[in-house]
């Protein structure tokens, strides 16, 4: 039987095969995932956990055999196989170890990953599998989205709505027994304060993620970091594309806005770029922490140090600030690896510079074009992102080492004073690593850091803050206004002014949170002083995750105050403000003016 007679004979019960397929995929993913979590989270008898991973097994081998029947029911099966090679792949090693592990005995990825040293390789690869069956359960939500016209949501709320949505995820993982090593488990507080911190990539802590936790706990604790540093809307977006039929109108208009891409086109490139890029620098990132891991740094073997390497880079990355040792990079073993500490900081910088920035800057087509015609310039959004950063850094770092000299710097010499400057200076901004005692720090050290952490990074990336562009935007608006100019200018561009408005209502919703947060924080907390709730409140709310340590010793309420903080700071103050607005009806129509007295 030829192609052609197969798709003849195919074609009647097709749209019959693909229904059955979809609903079985529905089913077998849920059910899937809810012995996962059971098994990772609740089950401590052999026999029931093997029985458990039995049943995954035997679910994972009938979602191969689906994708080679949606092969045989594509007519256009050549074009189908470049369109899901990622799946592909996927279906393939699970084939591949299913086939060695059940027909021939042979534990296929157990045994590989034991030869080279790795003993968690089963723990990683069930890890490997629940993440798949997650993301393939999320793809399928989202294209159940795509086809019930019914979800007719604004993209700023669907946004909000899916870190609302990881979030609660994370807290029902963190209370599973498996997940803590405390007895009678984790309260629901402390675990909705730990999932939104790890969400919202703040990096505040209530519990010592390393101590506290299981190893599956600190994976849950990676994973959610991860999410929550791209977002959920743009994994769902990218896997969608990547292993299905591609997303709707709906989809790509949703990405535009949250991405702010020049056009819809770009933004599915820009999305994809985004995905890659990440895991590549996360990666690369991976391998210098691993190679520069002090001597002191001991680690109980292979795997142990190849999960920490990972851990930090992605928490350093993604703006985290989530460490798994107690005191963070001020603990003994790895409190003066400078170059670990230089490696974390270039991981922040990244990350907190933003992704189109880093596209355009250093993207092999944008260099290869710089080079080709010198007198191209950055995009103007880069240059402001990167003068200003580069500014906020310098300030912060000379201050830092003029403040703190005969402090906390006081016992380093000259060029460990300066490292440990440096790296609290980029740190500060958005990332919550530490490198000195931040509980011993002076007040107007204390001050300076507030307001660095309240500028935070640049938009497109992981990092909380007013962002660096808003800050530039409000000073500039600000001189414009004392030079009694007509129109703002940046490097010989004149700004509109819907954008200096855009800039005051981020700047202005923010300090009224604050400012409103650290008044019901004085109320609840008031053991603590002013000036250590307003460092917290701040570091919560542009995503830092430094603290005094006080957050562990706050109240309920406060705890409460803090989590609705990191929250607001990481969806942002005008999409929440966006989302909850109401357009209006015309703004065709203008009332006379009038004059007010200001200032």
């Amino acid at each position: 039987m030829n192609t052609e007679s197969l798709n003849r004979f195919l074609y009647g019960s097709k749209l019959t095969a693909y229904t059955i397929m979809r609903r079985s995929t529905y089913v077998l993913t849920i059910l899937a995932i809810g012995f996962l979590v059971y098994a990772h989270g609740v089950v401590e008898s052999p026999v029931r956990l093997r029985l458990l991973f039995y049943a995954i097994d035997g679910i994972l081998a009938i979602f191969v055999v689906i994708y080679f029947l949606r092969i045989l029911y594509t007519f256009e099966r050549v074009k189908f196989l470049r369109r899901t090679w990622f799946e592909g792949i996927l279906m393939g090693i699970i084939f591949l170890n299913q086939f060695f592990t059940y027909i021939l005995g042979f534990p296929l990825i157990y045994n590989i990953f034991e030869g080279i040293g790795i003993p968690l390789s089963v723990e990683f690869y069930r890890v490997t599998v629940s993440l798949y069956m997650l993301l393939l359960l999320v793809v399928e939500l989202l294209e159940t989205q795509v086809h019930l016209k019914t979800m007719q949501l604004k993209p700023s709320i669907t946004f909000l709505l899916s870190f609302i949505m990881l979030i609660l995820i994370g807290t029902g993982l963190f209370m599973l027994p498996k997940m803590s090593n405390a007895p009678d488990g984790i309260r629901f507080l402390d675990a909705l304060f730990m999932a939104t911190s790890a969400s919202c990539v703040t990096g505040l802590a209530v519990v010592d993620p390393g101590t506290y936790f299981t190893f599956g706990g600190q994976l849950v604790l990676l994973m959610l970091i991860q999410m929550g540093g791209l977002g959920i809307l743009t994994f769902a977006t990218f896997f969608a594309s990547l292993m299905r039929q591609g997303v709707g109108i709906k989809q790509h208009v949703a990405m535009h806005e949250l991405l702010e891409s020049e056009s819809l086109f770009s933004t599915k490139n820009l999305m994809r770029k985004l995905i890659f890029l990440t895991l590549t620098i996360e990666a690369i990132g991976a391998v210098a922490v691993f190679l520069t891991w002090g001597a002191e740094a001991q680690f109980t073997n292979l795997g142990s140090k190849i999960f920490f390497s990972v851990f930090h880079s992605v928490s350093a990355f993604c703006n985290a600030g989530f460490s798994l040792y107690p005191e963070g990079l001020y603990t003994q073993p790895i409190r003066f690896s400078y170059i670990l500490h230089l490696v974390i900081a270039l991981l922040i910088i990244f990350g907190g510079i933003g992704f189109p920035t880093i596209l355009d800057v250093l993207s092999p087509r944008n260099m290869r074009a710089r080079m080709e015609q010198p007198w191209k310039n950055w995009k103007m959004s880069s240059r402001v992102t990167i003068y200003t950063s580069a500014i906020l850094l310098a300030v912060g770092t000379i201050g830092f080492f003029l403040l703190e000299y005969y402090n906390t710097l006081s016992s380093l010499g000259f060029v460990e004073a300066l490292i440990a400057s440096f790296f609290q200076s980029v740190t500060t901004r958005t990332a919550g690593f530490n490198t000195v005692d931040i509980s011993a720090l002076n007040v107007p050290t204390l001050l300076m850091f507030i307001a660095l952490m309240f500028i935070g990074g640049s938009p497109g990336s992981t990092a909380g803050g007013i962002k660096t562009t808003t800050f530039t935007v409000v000073l500039f608006a600000v001189l414009t206004t004392i030079r009694n100019k007509r129109n703002m200018e940046i490097g010989h561009r004149t700004i509109p002014h819907s954008v200096a408005y855009k800039a005051f209502s981020v700047f202005t919703f923010a300090a009224i949170i604050n400012i409103a947060f650290i008044f019901i924080l004085s109320i609840t907390d008031a053991q603590f002083d002013i000036i250590k709730l307003a460092f917290e409140q701040v570091s919560a709310f542009a995503t830092v995750g430094i603290s005094t340590g006080i957050t562990a010793g706050l109240s309920d309420l406060g705890k409460c105050v803090i989590i609705l903080s990191m929250y607001l700071g990481r969806v942002g103050t005008l999409t929440l403000a966006l989302a909850l607005s109401t357009r209006a009806t015309s703004t065709a129509y203008k009332y006379p003016e009038t004059q007010l007295a200001v200032g």
